[in-house]
């Protein structure tokens, strides 16, 4: 019993490590990749005497995802500004930003989508569904998990290296999307948990070279849904 309860102890110590670090790593990846090169942009796209977080700007922002006689790339750039209102605005802002989670599970099963427009809408999701079990639940009834899941399972013949990159940080943004999406949601932990291969794939991108992120993302996941639980018995 006391061996079981030191187990317990050490198993949930090791969680709250990993919640910590997660969150660290989402505010140091936000401030990088995401604040410095978007809120002036926002700033002036969507400059009004109310807040950035009022629904309008959402409305106006989601009705341009919906479009279709937009390019992808543009529909995604909507999706990506949106989901900065929902991650900046609190939860009223993400609940009015789950209303359009949907166009962008659609416009992601696209295979013929660029990686540049395949990760604008991972920031999308990983923006919506960060700390906030709305947006997380939304996703789950959606099946973004199994989606997800295929993008870092996918295997790329691809022998020009720059290439080959641009499939690796998909990949990378995806395993940040997936820890933003499972972060304290016990059921989409054990939904991730449950797929056949993921833990295969995530202990090889763990072994790529992650310099430049705030964490290895591939870590972070790949212990967060509790694959390295028989590392305490």
């Amino acid at each position: 019993m006391a061996k079981r309860c030191g187990f317990c102890k050490r198993f949930w110590m090791c969680i709250y490590d990993y919640l910590a670090q997660l969150y660290h790593g989402f505010q140091k990846l936000f401030n990088v990749y995401i604040k410095d090169i978007f809120v002036a942009k926002e700033e002036e796209y969507l400059s009004s005497a109310d807040s950035i977080f009022h629904k309008d700007k959402i409305f106006i922002l989601g009705n341009m995802l919906k479009n279709t006689s937009l390019a992808i790339e543009k529909r995604a750039q909507a999706a990506y500004r949106i989901g900065i209102l929902a991650f900046t605005g609190g939860p009223a802002a993400g609940k009015f930003a789950t209303e359009y989670m949907k166009e962008v599970y659609n416009l992601l099963q696209n295979s013929n989508l660029a990686p540049k427009v395949k990760i604008m809408l991972l920031q999308s999701v990983a923006c919506w569904c960060y700390l906030n079990p709305v947006t997380q639940k939304k996703a789950k009834l959606l099946h973004f998990i199994p989606l997800l899941v295929g993008f870092i399972e996918e295997t790329s013949e691809v022998t020009d290296q720059n290439e080959r990159n641009s499939h690796l940080l998909v990949k990378f943004w995806t395993c940040y999307a997936l820890s933003a999406m499972t972060c304290s949601n016990m059921n989409c932990m054990e939904e991730l948990r449950d797929c056949n291969t993921v833990r295969c794939h995530l202990q090889k991108l763990a072994m790529e070279n992650w310099s430049g992120w705030p964490e290895n993302f591939a870590e972070v996941l790949y212990s967060l849904i509790g694959f390295h639980r028989n590392e305490f018995l």
